[in-house]
């Protein structure tokens, strides 16, 4: 499983990285002939969801229709492959959390009670006085508010020796270790209980408790419970005949750590429900050191690295560039350097060796294998470490060790290419001794592309194609199998099947792609043109007033236009479309002091009505927006 994604905003490479690594684990096992099972979806509830949506003047169904759409876009374009899209919004798993809740219930482990503390609407939850940071969400850094409210708690603390228990016992049950540490620090103080409703007087946008309509879910009892609705759990408490549950492996944020291994965990032992044998956090893809996230407005498009680089290549970044476990700095240039040295120079220039060095001298067709030498002997050892190695490290979700063991046996193809030098066996006419050796190459090939096939599926089939290799899954079985019986013998492939050269896999890049350094390197604003002049009296007629973004979100229909609610100083804030997709985030606007033409006519862009005007500076494309420093409404000059 992944978590389940908040449809508050556009997907960026934070939720990309974890369903990446969540479809490839899947990817790997199916290759295997195992049985693989695998959900994802969107969390549809809750204040922010339902602001999200006022501010697009939407109902918030609405809002969560179109903004899945966007997000099963996102994971088609990005190769995943998911068994079910969860979304919360689903029949079946309102069904399911409000028989949950009546069990609960009824066995006493909920209870009603009034409450005072620090609330925080970024977080969507409370915070205790001890709990602040400066005085703000220690999660967010957000502002917090001081609410005193009834609600209804479920009995969490109660199951807190038996979670501490429940952790020692199953040293694999969170990782990696570091983060289970924190987690057993985290329970031996004190544990309070967990308040799982909101009153729908301050929040009607969730699922209504059954035994109380004046209330609805909390938005995280309600989304972990995905989980259980998506493995077949009925809302009976029975579980239908699939044998989906318990989830061998749930992958997660470390921010999101404590809410699985403390909240998701009570909730199941309260329910009598086995617990997970598995929970990994991962760690964050950060930017000059700081984390990635919409409200910094610092987030990287997964989507235009695919449309620059190729889908295999953003796949294999992600899960090769760090340790699945921890943080690491993402940057343009080691997306570069990463895909010229492993893709482009190591394993695309082995097979474009390999199948051309057949065509030109050996027919294009697979050759025979004749006597080995120590350096065939050699290459079999490294084949059968990287098929071992890849099985020992995908058992921990050690992606990058994974990937690294293939590499090392790519490099090896390379260098067995350099030492036995098919150039001089081909003009010296032993051709014998050049049907061996690139045979060799050939099956190092097949065996690189069956192991990598979990993480590039396109170009990995591709080339086992040129090799004659319909079926990816035949390939890899038989690979494996090979391995674990005894040293692999690299004779994998049919001999006199045809070969095909075909274009390189992963062409070098010599520069940045244009897509991406027109993002580096905005263009400088051309000089001005000489305009005709206007009277004063036509300058006089335009109304320019001081406003405050309030909320920006993406146009539903139009890629290049954004969706601004600014304060001009009005009873209600205006509705602004503008075209700056290209240069600003919607999260970085919020806040922004601009320049709004505020008596021009009223019109519809892409079906979205629009109420002025923003000033900004640049040519052809925006460069920049006008600001001033002035109260919302003040008449600019």
């Amino acid at each position: 499983t992944t978590p389940i994604y908040y449809v508050n905003g556009d997907p960026h490479i934070g939720h990309a990285y974890t369903t990446t690594a969540a479809d490839a684990i899947t990817r790997f096992h199916r290759l295997a002939g195992r049985s693989a099972w695998f959900l994802t979806g969107t969390d549809e509830h809750g204040q922010k969801v339902l602001e999200a949506a006022r501010a697009r003047g939407l109902e918030p169904q609405a809002h969560c229709d179109a903004m899945v759409e966007r997000w099963k876009a996102m994971m088609a374009e990005l190769g995943i492959g998911y068994d079910r899209f969860m979304r919360t919004t689903d029949p079946d798993h309102v069904a399911v959390v409000q028989g949950a809740l009546s069990r609960l219930h009824a066995a006493g482990e909920l209870y009603r009670d009034t409450y005072t503390g620090w609330y925080s609407t970024a977080a969507e939850r409370f915070w205790t006085e001890k709990d602040l940071v400066d005085g703000k969400c220690p999660d967010t850094g957000q502002p917090v508010v001081e609410i005193t409210e009834t609600n209804w708690f479920f009995r969490m603390s109660a199951y807190r020796d038996r979670l501490i228990a429940h952790i020692e016992e199953h040293p694999g049950f969170i990782r990696p270790a570091s983060r289970r540490n924190e987690i057993l620090g985290f329970l031996r103080k004190e544990l309070g209980d967990l308040c799982i409703s909101r009153p729908k007087e301050r929040m009607s946008w969730g699922i209504e408790l059954p035994f109380d309509p004046d209330f609805v879910t909390y938005v995280w009892f309600d989304a972990l419970l995905n989980y259980l609705t998506g493995a077949g759990y009925r809302a009976d408490g029975n579980f239908d005949d699939s044998g989906r549950w318990p989830a061998d492996f749930q992958l997660l944020g470390k921010d999101i750590l404590t809410t699985h291994a403390v909240y998701w965990s009570t909730m199941l032992m309260a329910l009598g429900v086995e617990l997970p044998r598995a929970l990994f956090a991962h760690g964050w893809w950060t930017a000059d050191g700081v984390k990635m996230s919409k409200s910094l407005g610092n987030t990287i498009d997964t989507l235009l690295l695919k449309e620059a680089f190729g889908l295999d290549a953003t796949r294999y970044f992600l899960l090769r560039e760090i340790a699945f476990g921890a943080d690491g700095s993402f940057s343009y240039e080691a997306f570069l350097a990463r895909y010229n040295s492993d893709l482009a120079n190591d394993f695309g220039n082995l097979a474009h060796r390999g199948l051309s060095m057949t065509a030109k001298w050996l027919g294009g067709e697979v050759p025979p294998i004749g006597e080995l030498t120590d350096l065939e002997q050699r290459l079999r050892r490294d084949a059968t470490v990287a098929v071992r190695e890849v099985d020992l490290h995908l058992g921990e979700l050690a992606f990058q060790k994974a990937l690294e063991a293939v590499n090392a046996l790519v490099r090896a193809g390379n260098k067995y290419i350099d030492d036995t030098q098919p150039w001089a066996l081909a003009k010296a006419g032993d051709d014998a001794r050049l049907a061996t050796v690139m045979r060799h190459v050939l099956e190092v090939c097949n065996v690189a592309a069956a192991l990598l096939a979990f993480v590039m599926p396109e170009r990995c089939a591709t080339l086992l194609e040129r090799l004659g290799q319909d079926d990816v899954g035949a390939a890899f079985r038989d690979v494996r199998e090979r391995a674990r019986i005894d040293e692999l013998p690299l004779d994998a492939l049919r001999e006199g099947t045809p070969i095909e050269v075909g274009e390189p896999l992963f062409p070098r890049f010599r520069e940045m792609p244009g897509v991406i350094a027109e993002r580096l390197e905005p263009p400088a604003p051309p000089r001005p043109a000489s305009d005709p002049t206007i009277s004063w009296e036509d300058f006089a007629k335009v109304a320019l007033r001081a406003g405050t973004v309030v909320s920006a979100e993406p146009h539903p229909a139009a890629d290049r236009l954004l969706v601004l609610r600014v304060d001009i100083g009005e009873p209600r804030a205006r509705q602004i479309v503008a075209g700056i997709a290209d240069r600003f985030r919607p999260e970085a606007l919020v806040g922004k002091q601009v320049v709004v033409v505020a008596n021009l006519a009223p019109a519809d862009l892409r079906g979205v009505r629009s109420e002025g005007m923003l000033l900004a500076a640049g040519g052809k494309a925006v460069v920049d927006l006008v600001t001033v420093d002035a109260e919302p409404g003040e008449i600019i000059r």
